[in-house]
């Protein structure tokens, strides 16, 4: 019923997030929900284009991988005997693999990771390019990538899940339940305002400001309070317009430590990794790397040739330390692509939140359209339409990595795309990839094509 439900939302309202809709990101920070195929990055001062890397063994098959166990139907194929399932998902991942493949050059992505789920519940990952050019390392099915803005949906869950516990509200002022910080926090903002950036509150990775110190010592721990300090003048009175802005989120990754008493990282490693079966994602700033990280790239042209800048200084963050821990509650995680369809697929099939907590999340996306006409954002959810197929989801872009996640309810399929540089739209990969997986549109004469 509740997948039902998450149908129905995103038929009305996609439509509501055009591509290209996208606000916030600068040359460091985080972007918005860009989210539209073809895309451009929006903020100050885009990455130019990615250089082009050959993939090792890109043509076909050995770069991808099949969720183990997950092609077989229920009682098992007889042995021996190829199924009519196993054939098509055979003919299904050479076709996405050289896909992935032909979109990753043609985009000059260094490396890319993608996972998809099937109604039917397998999951094929694939893998192209490089994680780490210098040391010509591919990336594999358990490379780890930045989530940059996917982190929204992690600290949007959890604020959720406390509020369905009776924890807190979405009415509540954010101001009651913040400590004191660098900034007064006008105390009409509510949770819900945090959560859907109708609150007015810049962005601090807007600030161009912040680029030089974040830079300058990519080694360094920033605080809270010191990512507040470039918080410039409010963009609205609360409640008043949209404005896409990590400053929401930063603020409420806060209030999920001070409601339950324990570290952001902490409280959504026990609430949500851990019983969503997670194993390969988790905080950068507060955890141990569980897997390889992909070294995050920018360049110093706009040619597709451009030399590749890599930014990894050595932490084990990416794409490095300074920029991460400012990042916060907005964008401080990492993992695999194949631990985003998971995730996707139990928090908008309503396993992560219940009816209740789930109603909420679905909720709202015709709110933001009033304040910008052609953006559906929820509470860290967005809603858009892709060549007709309805999606829910959220985009993300750290310098060094840009990434997507979308669950296309109505056709029962996930798509997640991880890749490492912050150019290049990773919505182009999805659609490019949706199109082999589902070669039909269904009829949606409400869903206007993402451009």
């Amino acid at each position: 019923m509740l997948l039902t439900a998450a149908a129905g939302i995103a038929v009305l309202g996609v439509g509501l997030l055009q591509a290209g809709a996208g606000l916030g990101g600068g040359r460091t920070g985080l972007t918005g929900p860009s989210a539209g195929p073809g895309s451009g990055a929006l903020g100050p001062t885009p990455d130019p284009a990615a250089s082009p890397i050959a993939s090792p063994g890109s043509s076909a098959a050995p770069g991808s991988s099949a969720a183990p166990g997950s092609s077989a139907p229920p009682g098992g194929p007889t042995p021996g005997i190829p199924t009519t399932s196993d054939r098509r998902h055979a003919v299904l991942v050479v076709r996405l693999q050289a896909e992935l493949d032909r979109v990753r050059a043609r985009l000059a992505i260094p490396g890319a990771s993608v996972a998809i789920t099937f109604p039917d519940g397998w999951t094929w990952t694939g893998s192209s390019g490089l994680a780490d050019i210098g040391a010509r390392r591919p990336v594999t099915p358990d490379t780890a990538f930045a989530y940059a803005s996917i982190t929204k949906t992690f600290t949007s869950a959890l604020i959720l899940q406390l509020i369905d516990a009776g924890a807190l509200r979405l009415s509540d002022s954010a101001a009651t339940l913040l400590p004191p910080l660098r900034i007064p926090i006008d105390r009409r903002i509510t949770v819900a305002m945090l959560l859907d950036h109708t609150s007015g509150l810049a962005d601090y990775f807007l600030n161009p400001k912040i680029d030089r110190p974040l830079q300058s010592r990519p080694n360094a721990t920033w605080t809270v309070d010191q990512a507040l300090g470039y918080v410039g003048k409010r963009l609205a009175p609360p409640g008043k317009a949209w404005h896409y802005s990590n400053t929401n989120y930063l603020l409420l990754g806060v209030i999920a430590e001070r409601v339950t008493g324990e570290p952001l990282a902490t409280a959504i490693r026990t609430r949500l990794l851990e019983p969503s079966g997670l194993a390969a994602t988790w905080s950068q700033p507060d955890e141990t790397a569980r897997l390889p990280l992909a070294h995050g790239y920018r360049f110093n042209g706009t040619k597709l040739t451009a030399k590749a800048i890599d930014l990894a200084d050595g932490s084990g963050v990416a794409p490095f330390r300074s920029v991460v821990t400012a990042a916060g509650g907005a964008g401080s995680m990492a993992g695999t692509s194949r631990d985003l369809v998971t995730w996707a697929r139990a928090l908008y099939g309503g396993r992560v939140l219940g009816p209740s907590g789930t109603a909420m999340l679905l909720s709202g996306f015709t709110k933001t359209t009033a304040y910008l006409p052609g953006v559906a954002y929820g509470y860290g959810i967005q809603a858009l339409s892709i060549d007709g197929h309805a999606s829910l989801g959220h985009s993300g872009r750290l310098l060094g990595f840009r990434g997507a996640i979308r669950h296309f309810p109505i056709d029962g399929l996930t798509i997640a795309v991880l890749t490492n540089q912050s150019r290049a739209d990773a919505g182009v990969l999805v659609q490019a990839l949706l199109a082999v997986a589902l070669p039909v549109a269904p009829a949606c004469p409400a869903c206007p094509t993402a451009r």
